[in-house]
């Protein structure tokens, strides 16, 4: 006996974002912040609950439009600072921040694959790495929130796309580096991936370790309800793609087992 659309129940959350052009900390935090239905105002308090010494409406989420499509964007607006921070001082930011505990955990796991992959790259230990972009407030601050977003929407399931990759160079506190970065390259073992017609990075160290902290699986469009949709773009231009991802909030379709053959 077949089975109807109607005749099925919707189970746990899912959630899916289908990355085209590649992904970013903010492109991230601009998806989870559009299906969560934050705004300026309650990611502030988040900023806040991490008690870093930044300032007030730091971080903006701001319309976009690509090609007609209108999305959401997230711009970190932060003075220049010198500092770089170890794992040891951001596991220790992370500790002291009035995150949920979940949330805490999920950042000090995106960090600690950060710093296990910095460390295999330039031979270190992974508690004397010495993180230089990634250890700027701004990365600190796209990956707490990234994962206090995540830890609220408590989907059952993450599914991500093959994620794409492009040749090229990129421009680091180490010098030009080739494309994907090193510390990418070794945290994409065991990811699907896809080549992508562009130049440069694609996706960020701090994507691509929040991607595996929230333990993403990577495939085709899960099989769902779509309860809520977002767009979140970047700011980087590619000459022949937009730099935007599709979110996808859902149910997942239970179906009933049919007792008749």
């Amino acid at each position: 006996m077949s089975e109807t659309p109607d005749a099925c129940a919707e189970g746990e959350a899912i959630l899916t974002v289908r990355a085209l052009s590649g992904l970013s900390g903010d492109m991230i935090l601009g998806g989870l912040a559009a299906l969560a239905g934050v705004g300026d105002e309650e990611l502030g308090r988040a900023v806040a609950e991490l008690h870093i010494p930044v300032p007030e409406n730091c971080v903006r989420l701001e319309t976009r439009s690509v090609n007609g499509a209108t999305g959401i964007g997230c711009r970190i607006d932060l003075p220049h600072e010198h500092a770089h921070r170890t794992f040891k001082d951001i596991a220790a930011l992370i500790a002291s921040s009035d995150m949920p505990e979940e949330a805490k955990a999920l950042a000090l796991r995106a960090f600690e694959l950060l710093a296990a992959a910095e460390g295999a790259v330039h031979g270190q230990e992974p508690e004397s790495v010495t993180f230089h972009e990634v250890g700027a407030l701004d990365s600190i601050i796209d990956s707490c929130l990234c994962c206090r977003l995540f830890a609220s929407l408590k989907p059952a399931r993450f599914v991500c796309s093959p994620l794409p990759l492009a040749d090229g160079c990129i421009h680091c506190a180490h010098g030009l580096l080739p494309s994907p970065a090193p510390a990418v390259l070794r945290m994409l073992e065991g990811i699907a991936v896809r080549g992508f017609l562009g130049i440069g990075e694609t996706v960020t160290p701090t994507a691509l370790s929040l991607l595996k902290a929230l333990r993403a699986d990577f495939g085709l469009w899960p099989e769902m309800t779509v309860l809520k949709t977002a767009i979140s773009y970047g700011t980087k231009v590619f000459p022949d793609a937009p730099n935007g991802a599709l979110w996808v909030l859902g149910r997942e379709i239970r179906r009933p087992i049919s007792l008749m053959q």
